[in-house]
């Protein structure tokens, strides 16, 4: 996919849209990114309108409705934002994959110690990962965390692994002297 050219206005809305969507896991209203973004909502609309003419955006009718944005909008951020984005390597069965990229890992209900899962959005196919199998993701670059745990689902649409955490590690730093 060839990059996108984005105002900065378009790259800002977008970025704001984003943002919102993952929290919300909802189509977000025109106003409300309007307020983040400090514009009117005139505005907005009409900027709505060009990134969705570059199907960046979904308009979602109705009184619940609002934007959402589409896959695209995730690589058009990214591809700009992270020329390389940096390696965190991912293991399956004790085995390194080359070919996956890890994007992004959502800690949910941490709150809950039985219950703790993440979701490792990947670059690549999850397609041969099955529920039970063993997982590590990481270390990450910034703060060298590893995550171990067991598949306990996937979303193979989104690349989505949903992992049972088994155990997290991060480094100790000596405390300075």
């Amino acid at each position: 996919m060839s990059s996108i050219e984005l105002t900065d206005s378009q790259r800002k809305i977008l970025n704001e849209l984003v943002n919102i969507f993952r929290e919300e896991e909802d189509a977000v209203k025109g106003e409300t990114i309007a307020e983040a973004v400090g514009r009117n909502p005139g505005t907005i609309r009409n900027q709505m309108q060009s990134l969705k003419a570059l199907q960046l955006v979904e308009g979602v009718p109705g009184p619940k409705g609002g934007y959402k944005p589409t896959a695209n909008a995730f690589e058009a951020l990214d591809l700009q934002s992270l020329d390389e984005p940096a390696a965190t390597p991912l293991f399956h069965e004790g085995e390194r994959l080359d070919n996956v990229n890890v994007q992004e890992i959502n800690l949910t209900s941490v709150h809950h110690p039985e219950l703790c899962r993440a979701e490792v959005h990947l670059q690549g196919s999850v397609l041969d990962f099955h529920e039970g199998d063993s997982v590590t993701v990481g270390p990450t670059p910034l703060s060298k965390l590893s995550i171990e745990g067991t598949v306990d689902g996937k979303d193979e649409t989104s690349s989505v692994l949903i992992l049972k955490i088994v155990g997290m590690r991060a480094p100790t730093e000596e405390p300075a002297h």
